[in-house]
């Protein structure tokens, strides 16, 4: 899904380039329900050479679900997967772009 930079949860964590854990969903502002069971949220940036590019979004139903052991452990994650990505296969015109930028 598509959701454009700070709109939402993941739009804001996307344009801030850095993680959000919300307990609750609906006192963020400019929420997006793309479920209607979800009362907590954390999102992740994924990142291309430190540029968010990208975001893991969780869901919960519970509020207050996701705590900071849960924030370290997908950041964990979020970063092994950003060193196993084949960037230059996902379509990215980005990736070409601060390839030949940062070169």
């Amino acid at each position: 899904m598509r959701i454009g930079m700070d709109k939402g949860v993941c739009g804001a964590a996307l344009s801030r380039n850095q993680t959000l854990v919300v307990p609750d969903v609906h006192a963020f502002p400019g929420h997006i329900a793309c479920d209607a069971a979800s009362r907590a949220e954390v999102a992740v940036p994924l990142r291309l050479k430190g540029r968010a590019v990208g975001v893991l979004d969780i869901d919960s139903p519970l509020r207050n679900r996701f705590d900071e052991d849960d924030r370290l452990l997908l950041e964990a994650a979020v970063r092994l997967l950003e060193t196993r990505c084949d960037w230059g296969r996902c379509g990215y015109d980005l990736y070409v772009q601060l390839k030949d930028n940062n070169a």
